[in-house]
C-alpha cells in the first residue's frame, strides 16, 4: 500500500491527485597436517646438517625473501623464485613464499598489459576490480595524462606525491585507507581520476575515492550487448546494505551537479538503504526508450523498446548483482520518454518490477506524428488490464483545456504542456483497469511545473518515498 505522506486531496469525481504548488529537494586441514609433516621432516634433515650449512641456507633465504616484498620489477620477481629455491631444505619455505610472488606477479600483469595497450588495460581493470587497483604493497594509481605527475590526497594531506614516468602512462603504488579522497595533480591543474570505480561530488566537482565505506557513486564503463550501444551505468551506493534498487534511464543527469538545470541531484532526496542504477542514454536516446515507432520531424523513429529493456534484464541487472547483490524490491524510473520506457519494462516484465516510476512521461508516443497510429503506452495498458506492478505517474502543465483533436483516440495537449493531458488520460485508464489510489497507484499533478531536471529533481522524492515503502 502507497503510503499517505504524499499529501492526497480527493476530487468530486472521486480522483485522488497529489496537487505540489512546491517541493524543495531533501535533501559485500588437511593440508595443514601434510605441511606439519614435511616440517617436522625438514627439521629432521636440517638438524643433520653441520652448523656453518644452516647458518648460511637460513640468511641467504631470508635477504631474498625481504627485497621481493619492497620491489616491483619483473626482474625482482625471478630473485623471489629464486629465494624460495635457496630455501628448499625446508619446503615450507617455499610454501610461505608462494603468495608474495602470486600478488607481485599481479602488479606485473597490470603494468604490462598497460604497456601492451594502455586503452585496453584501463577498461578491462575499470570494470573488473576497478581503480585504483588493490595490489602488493597498497594501490596502483594510473593516468595517462603526463602533465599531471603527481597525486594528492587525504593520504599526504594534498601535499602530492611523484608518480613514476612509463610507456605513455604514468604510475605508483602506495598505501593508502579505505574511503581516501584523490586526485591526480600538478600542484596547479587538479583532475579527479577518470577511470576511478568509486567518486562523490564536492563544491570543486567530481572527487575519486578509493573503497569507500560511506555513501558513494560507483561506475562501469561502455556496458553494452548485442543490440544495445555501449554506455555507462552509474551507481549510488547506499552506507548501509541495500534492501531496494532503482533502475533509472538517463543516467548522466541524475547524479552530476552540473548537469541540465542542475539535475535530479536524487543524492539529496534518496531514503537510506537504496541502491539507484543510473543507465546512461546514448545518441539512440529516442529510439531506446520508445516500444514502438513514430513519426517525428518528418521522419520515422522509435521502436527499439523491447531490446533497451532485454538489454536491463539480461546485461545490467546480473552486473549489478554480480557487485552488489541484486536487493528483492526492483524498480525502475524516468522522465518524459524514460518514464514511457519505465512503464513500458514493468509491462514486458510482468512481476518482476515492483515498482515503476514515470514523471512527465510522453504517454502519447506512437501518435505524435501526422497520419500515423501505433499503439501508445495508454492503449497497451487498457488492453493488458490490471498487473502486479505499483505505478507512478505524473506531469505538470496548467491543467484543463484537453482534446483528442486529431481523432487519433489520444488527448492531446492544449497550450497545457508538459504532457498533462496524456498523463491524465492514462490515469483514468488506470483506474479503469483496476489500480487504486494510494493502494497500488499515485497520480500527481504539480500545476505549472515545467518539462526539464529542475522539475523533477523538485519532486522526485515523491516517487522515492513512495518505492522505499514497498
Amino acid at each position: 500500500m502507497i503510503g499517505s505522506s504524499a499529501n492526497t486531496s480527493t476530487k468530486a469525481d472521486q480522483r485522488v491527485r497529489l496537487y505540489l504548488p512546491s517541493l524543495g529537494v531533501r535533501s559485500n586441514a588437511r593440508r595443514v597436517k601434510h605441511l606439519t609433516a614435511i616440517i617436522g621432516l625438514a627439521a629432521l634433515i636440517l638438524a643433520a646438517c653441520d652448523g656453518d650449512q644452516l647458518s648460511s641456507s637460513t640468511t641467504s633465504s631470508g635477504g631474498d625473501a625481504g627485497s621481493t616484498s619492497t620491489l616491483s620489477t619483473g626482474g625482482t620477481g625471478g630473485n623471489a623464485g629464486s629465494a624460495g629455491n635457496a630455501g628448499s631444505a625446508g619446503n615450507a619455505g617455499n610454501a610461505g613464499s608462494s603468495t608474495t610472488s602470486s600478488t607481485q606477479s599481479a602488479l606485473d600483469t597490470l603494468l604490462n598489459a598497460l604497456r601492451a595497450d594502455t586503452s585496453k588495460a584501463l577498461l578491462d581493470q575499470a570494470n573488473e576490480g576497478g581503480w585504483p587497483a588493490k595490489v602488493e604493497g597498497g594501490y596502483l594509481f594510473v593516468t595517462t595524462n603526463l602533465s599531471l605527475t603527481k597525486v594528492a590526497g587525504d593520504h599526504d594531506n594534498w601535499a602530492g606525491t611523484n608518480l613514476t614516468s612509463d610507456q605513455g602512462f604514468l604510475w605508483i603504488v602506495i598505501q593508502v585507507p579505505n574511503g581516501s579522497r584523490y586526485k591526480f595533480t600538478n600542484l596547479t591543474d587538479w583532475e579527479a581520476d577518470p577511470w576511478a570505480r568509486s567518486y562523490t561530488y564536492d563544491d570543486f566537482g567530481e572527487m575519486s575515492l578509493v573503497s569507500p565505506e560511506t555513501q558513494h557513486f560507483d561506475r562501469f564503463f561502455k556496458i553494452g550487448d548485442a543490440e544495445m550501444e555501449p554506455r555507462t551505468i552509474r551507481i549510488l551506493v547506499p552506507a548501509e546494505a541495500p534492501t531496494h534498487v532503482l533502475y533509472t534511464h538517463d543516467g548522466q543527469n541524475l547524479f552530476d551537479p552540473n548537469a541540465f538545470f542542475g539535475g535530479w541531484k536524487i543524492q539529496d532526496s534518496v531514503p537510506p538503504a537504496m541502491l539507484v542504477v543510473g543507465i546512461d542514454n546514448t545518441p539512440a536516446r529516442m529510439d531506446e526508450y520508445t516500444h514502438v515507432p513514430d513519426v517525428i520531424g518528418g521522419g520515422s523513429v522509435g521502436g527499439l523498446g523491447d531490446a533497451y529493456a532485454d538489454f536491463i534484464e539480461g546485461t545490467i541487472r546480473p552486473l549489478v548483482a554480480e557487485h552488489y547483490g541484486e536487493p528483492p524490491v526492483i524498480g525502475t524510473m524516468g522522465s518524459s520518454l524514460g518514464g514511457l520506457i519505465s512503464l513500458h519494462i514493468a509491462d514486458r516484465y510482468p512481476g518482476k518490477y515492483a515498482f515503476a516510476a514515470s514523471l512527465s512521461g510522453t504517454m502519447g508516443w506512437g501518435s505524435i506524428g501526422n497520419n500515423i497510429h501505433n499503439e501508445t503506452i495508454i492503449e497497451r495498458y487498457a488492453a493488458h488490464g490490471h498487473q502486479s506492478t505499483v505505478l507512478y505517474i505524473d506531469s505538470g502543465g496548467d491543467g484543463g483545456n484537453c482534446g483528442d483533436t486529431d481523432a487519433d483516440g489520444i488527448n492531446d495537449d492544449i497550450d497545457q504542456g508538459d504532457n498533462y493531458c496524456e498523463n491524465e488520460q492514462l490515469y483514468n485508464v488506470l483506474v479503469s483497469a483496476g489500480y487504486q489510489d494510494n493502494i497500488d497507484l499515485a497520480y500527481v499533478w504539480a500545476p505549472g511545473a515545467q518539462h526539464n531536471e529542475a522539475e523533477w529533481a523538485s519532486r522526485v522524492n515523491v516517487p522515492l518515498s513512495i518505492f522505499a515503502g514497498l
